[in-house]
C-alpha cells in the first residue's frame, strides 16, 4: 500500500483528518493529525513533533532529558499497513507510526523501532513470538466529578452483559470495521468491568493491533457518552484492570512451545527468562503508579515471582492447551502487564528477556500448583518464590539494574523512559488518594 493508495481510500471514505498515532513513554496514546489537504505528502515524509515529547511524563511535565528539549524535531513517519478509518470517530482515520530523525533513520528513543529490533534478534534464532493481549476496562458514566460504574452485577454476569449490551455490540462492530478480530467478550469481575480478547499476531502487528483496539475501546465509550478506563486500579475498593500476554515462539507454521505431552525445551527456557529478568520486566509491563495497587495477593494478578499451569495467581501462567488443537493453542501468559503500559516496549522487554533465557540454556524453576501466597514464607523462601516488585519505584529500580534490559533498550531510550517514568513517581507519591486517582481513570 502506497501513500497515494491511501490518500485515495481516505477521499473515497470522506475523511477529513488522518491521526498520527504514537504511544510515548509514559504509555499513553498521543497524536497529530493531518487535514486532507496535502495528507500523500505527510503519508510520505512524517509530520515533525518536538523532541521534547518523549520526555513528557503522564502528568505532561517536561523532564530534563538531554537531548529532549525545546530544541529539535522527530518525524513522525507513518506505517502505512496500519491504515485504519476510525468508525468511532466520523470523518476520521488513522495510521500508526514511527519516529525518525530528520536524516529518515529510527530515533534511539523510538519505542516502535525498539521491537522491531527485538524482533530481528529473534529471527537470527529462526522463531516469530506471537502474542495476544486480553484487555480488561471499566465501563462507567460521568456524574458530576465522580465516575459511576454502568453494573453492579457479579462476575461473568449476563445481568451485566445486559447493562453494557448495546456498547458491547457498538464495540465489537467497530472491532470488525478495523479488522481486529474479537475472540471473545464478557464481563469481569469489577463492577462496570469488561474483558475482550483479540486474535493472536507477529509482535510488532499485536502491539500496533493493541494500540487501535485501547483507542476503539474508549473512542466507543465517548460516542456512548460514557467513560472507559483501562487503567490498572481505576477505584480503590474495585476490581483491577490487567492487559495480560499470551505469548508463544513459532518457526514458520510450527509452534515451537509446543512438545508431545508438555511444553518444549524450548518454552521451558524463553519461561525462565522472563522469570529472571520478571522484577525488572515489570518497569516496563506495569510501569505506573496505579499499577502496584493491582498486583497484590489474592487478586489473580501475580504478586509472586513463578509461574504454573493454569495458576491465576502465578505472574506466568502456562495455559491448558484445547484438546484437539494442542500445538495451535499452547502459549504461556504473562499476568504482570497492564494498558498503562506501551505494548511495544511491553512485547521487546518480553523478547529481550526470554531470549536471554534461550540463549542461557536457563531451566525454570518448578512449577506452583497452588496460591504462592499460601505457601508462607518459609516455604516461599526455599523455593526461592520471592515477592515481585510491590511499588512503581521499586520496578524502575529493578528495569535500571538489569543490564539485559537496560542494554536491549539502549541508553537513549532507557535513561528518557525511566526519567519519565520515576518523575511520575515522584508525583504521585506527594499527593493523595484522589489525585491518582484522576491521574490515571481517562488517560489510559
Amino acid at each position: 500500500m502506497t501513500a497515494r493508495d491511501i490518500a485515495q481510500r481516505a477521499d473515497r471514505a470522506g475523511l477529513r483528518l488522518v491521526r498520527f498515532l504514537w504511544c510515548g513513554n509514559d504509555g499513553t496514546v498521543r497524536a497529530k493529525a493531518s487535514g486532507s489537504n496535502g495528507l500523500e505528502g505527510r503519508l510520505e515524509r512524517g509530520i515533525g513533533v518536538t523532541v521534547g515529547m518523549q520526555a513528557m511524563n503522564g502528568l505532561d511535565q517536561l523532564q530534563p532529558v538531554p537531548g529532549m528539549g525545546p530544541v529539535g524535531e522527530y518525524r513522525l513517519m507513518p506505517a502505512l499497513e496500519t491504515f485504519r478509518v476510525l468508525p468511532y470517530a466520523p470523518g476520521s482515520g488513522a495510521v500508526l507510526t514511527d519516529h525518525c530523525g530528520l536524516d529518515g533513520e529510527p530515533a534511539p528513543v523510538c519505542q516502535r523501532s525498539f521491537l522491531k529490533r527485538m524482533q530481528a534478534r529473534l529471527a537470527e534464532h529462526g522463531f516469530v513470538l506471537r502474542a495476544a493481549f486480553e484487555n480488561e476496562f471499566s465501563l462507567a458514566r460521568r456524574e458530576g466529578d465522580e465516575y459511576v460504574p454502568v453494573d453492579s452485577a457479579l462476575c461473568f454476569s449476563t445481568i451485566a452483559m445486559a447493562a453494557a449490551q448495546e456498547y458491547a455490540d457498538a464495540l465489537a462492530s467497530a472491532l470488525q470495521e478495523q479488522w481486529l478480530p474479537l475472540q471473545q467478550y464478557y464481563a469481569e469481575l469489577g463492577h462496570g468491568q469488561q474483558e475482550i480478547s483479540t486474535a493472536h499476531a507477529p509482535a510488532l502487528q499485536a502491539a500496533d493491533e493493541q494500540l487501535l483496539v485501547r483507542e476503539t475501546i474508549r473512542g466507543v465509550a465517548a460516542q456512548q457518552g460514557l467513560v472507559a478506563s483501562l487503567a490498572p486500579k481505576p477505584w480503590p475498593d474495585n476490581a483491577g484492570n490487567g492487559a495480560h500476554v499470551h505469548f508463544s515462539l513459532w518457526e514458520d507454521d510450527r509452534n515451537r512451545f509446543y512438545a508431545q505431552g508438555g511444553l518444549s525445551e524450548l518454552a521451558r527456557s524463553f519461561i525462565a527468562g522472563v522469570l529472571a529478568h520478571l522484577p525488572g520486566l515489570c518497569g516496563l509491563t506495569a510501569p505506573s503508579f496505579n499499577s502496584y495497587h493491582r498486583i497484590v495477593p489474592g487478586y489473580w494478578a501475580g504478586a509472586y515471582g513463578c509461574w504454573g499451569y493454569d495458576n491465576r495467581e502465578a505472574p506466568v501462567r502456562v495455559a491448558s492447551p484445547f484438546r484437539g488443537a494442542e500445538e495451535a493453542s499452547t502459549n504461556a501468559e504473562l499476568k504482570a502487564c497492564d494498558s498503562s503500559a506501551n505494548p511495544y516496549l511491553a512485547l521487546g522487554g518480553l523478547i529481550a528477556a526470554g531470549l536471554d533465557g534461550v540463549e542461557r540454556k536457563l531451566e525454570p524453576p518448578e512449577p506452583v500448583d497452588v496460591d504462592p501466597a499460601r505457601l508462607g514464607e518459609h516455604e516461599r523462601a526455599r523455593r526461592t518464590i520471592r515477592p515481585l516488585p510491590g511499588t512503581q519505584a521499586e520496578a524502575l529500580d529493578a528495569l535500571a539494574a538489569d543490564e539485559v534490559l537496560t542494554a536491549a533498550l539502549g541508553p537513549v531510550l532507557a535513561g528518557s523512559y525511566l526519567a519519565v517514568r520515576r518523575s511520575e513517581w515522584a508525583a504521585y507519591s506527594a499527593e493523595d488518594t484522589e489525585f491518582e486517582h484522576q491521574g490515571h481513570f481517562e488517560k489510559y
